[in-house]
């Protein structure tokens, strides 16, 4: 087959390191591509360089049988190449439809008219977002549905997607997987970066694997299954590390209560839930999106207010509190790591240094009074070797750096503070198999040196395989709880819907 896009022989450096080493790519006409490969294995720097957001260091681009070279992302969107973004890029002051119809001047001002476009726009894929809806007002999983939209919009005949589903509910991966089949009818031909191997497995066509920057296989979907996407991967089997059964490990006996919460009650999102938080365990909470858990745990955390009157109770190691803000909270010892570490879990224009000094300092955890360079500079060397995180050194930006390395951040900036209880939420989304065994790890270590660990997943398997108990929630509430190895995912899930 004639590939519709090539790339020939890319590199692209960094301050003379390369992200990408001579590498070869092609896209066939109406196929779907999976481009798979460890966080920092270069696959959103190839795409980039294709989408026109970077520009190759050396190598060609050849586009429709032409040679191209795209200097903006508008000059490979006008050429047909479209880009749906790990981490959104749409104007959060702006509506649904005004985001969807932005580059198309003759229409953009004309609100009525956009509105009801977009609606049925948006109804013909499936997608149920509110097209007067104010962007900045949406949940996480309804952004990346209209960023989709919009890059189908452009009528595109090469669509970029990276990590689209890492957001999405079960349903509606399963409504974005029925319009890539609609995209590869009509002849569109589609990139697609996911950690999510199985998604990979079932709607590509041929997969390339990356690693280290440089491309290690390419083949038709059919030759590769789970282990051996991963071996090509990370260059190891890492079945055991990742997939062991629960059942083979005896679960950690309780410590002390380090956390009480009893009727606790948020508005509409927590209803009078109780439960409890040892330490030496990792309590496993299962839930699916809007069940309340992620709400009950930023209470705790003193991110959100738990109802002034009949709120409920949270004990701290017997003590009763009442936190109205992070700060006190993490003096006391709680950490809770966010599900959304873009908007809520580094500054990304800061280095990694930085952003790591700074939650020293706020835990009340750095040596000196004041800014210590030589103390920030020898945190972040401890915490990029601890973690695994790929980078330069620590004067890398954050920004700089991929997925998976940027949650290893968020979690150095957790620990680095010594909590008594860390709150886990979605630990590993968008992030890697290699960087997910080694998170897996890291919170095996916390609960082995009695730290208190919860850990909150929408992945059951990931609940079932690190937790020493699960509590599943559902409406606001915890309605069940089991002991880990105990339950099965059939239990847990119709506990989490009926």
């Amino acid at each position: 087959m004639t590939p519709i896009l090539e790339l020939r022989n890319g590199t692209k450096e960094y301050r003379g390191v390369p992200a990408v080493k001579d590498v070869t790519f092609a896209l066939h006409r109406g196929e779907v591509h999976a481009l798979l490969g460890e966080n920092g294995a270069g696959k959103s720097t190839l795409t980039k360089m294709i989408a026109g957001v970077v520009e190759p260091t050396a190598g060609e681009i050849w586009f429709d049988g032409d040679r191209a070279e795209f200097k903006t992302p508008a000059q490979a969107l006008s050429r047909g190449i479209a880009m749906v973004y790990q981490e959104t890029s749409l104007v959060p002051s702006l509506t649904v439809a005004q985001n969807i119809y932005l580059t198309d001047q003759k229409h953009f001002h004309r609100l009525r008219g956009i509105y009801i476009a977009g609606q049925q726009f948006l109804q013909s894929l499936n997608f149920h977002v509110d097209p007067t809806a104010l962007v900045s007002g949406l949940g996480a999983g309804q952004k990346q549905m209209v960023e989709i939209a919009r890059a189908v919009h452009h009528n595109a005949k090469v669509i970029i997607f990276d990590e689209p589903t890492a957001t999405l509910t079960p349903e509606e991966k399963h409504q974005f997987f029925s319009l890539v089949e609609r995209l590869k009818t009509r002849g569109v031909s589609i990139i697609f970066i996911s950690h999510a191997l199985e998604e990979a497995l079932q709607i590509s066509d041929r997969i390339t694997v990356m690693r280290d920057g440089e491309h290690i296989v390419t083949d038709v979907t059919s030759a590769f299954d789970r282990e051996k996407i991963v071996r090509a991967m990370v260059g190891r089997s890492l079945s055991a590390e990742l997939y062991g059964s629960r059942k083979d490990r005896q679960a950690r006996s309780s410590g002390d209560k380090v956390l009480s919460v009893q009727n606790l009650s948020m508005g509409n999102a927590v209803r009078n839930t109780s439960f409890s938080v040892f330490a030496g365990q990792i309590t496993g909470v299962f839930g699916l999106i809007g069940s309340g858990r992620t709400e009950a745990a930023k209470v705790v955390a003193g991110i959100l207010k738990r109802d002034l009157f009949h709120g409920g109770q949270v004990r701290l190691n017997g003590r009763p509190v009442r936190y109205r803000v992070p700060r006190p909270a993490v003096r006391d010892g709680i950490i809770y790591v966010t599900e959304d570490r873009k908007v809520e879990g580094f500054f990304e224009t800061m280095s990694i240094a930085e952003n790591i000094y700074l939650a020293a300092m706020a835990g009340g955890r750095s040596k000196s009074a004041s800014v210590s360079v030589s103390e920030m500079n020898a945190l972040a060397k401890e915490w990029i070797g601890a973690l695994n995180v790929k980078a330069i050194n620590g004067d890398a930006r954050v920004i700089e750096l991929s997925g998976g390395n940027q949650q290893k951040i968020v979690v150095a900036k957790a620990l680095v503070q010594k909590p008594k209880l860390v709150i886990f939420d979605e630990p590993t989304r968008g992030v890697d198999v290699g960087a997910i065994a080694e998170i897996h790890q890291l919170i095996n270590r916390l609960a082995d040196d009695g730290i208190a660990v919860m850990v909150i997943s929408s992945y059951l398997p990931e609940v079932l395989q690190l937790s020493d108990r699960i509590l599943v929630c559902r409406q606001g509430r915890i309605v069940e709880e089991f002991e880990g190895g105990k339950a099965d995912e059939e239990t847990i899930m119709y506990a989490a819907v009926h």
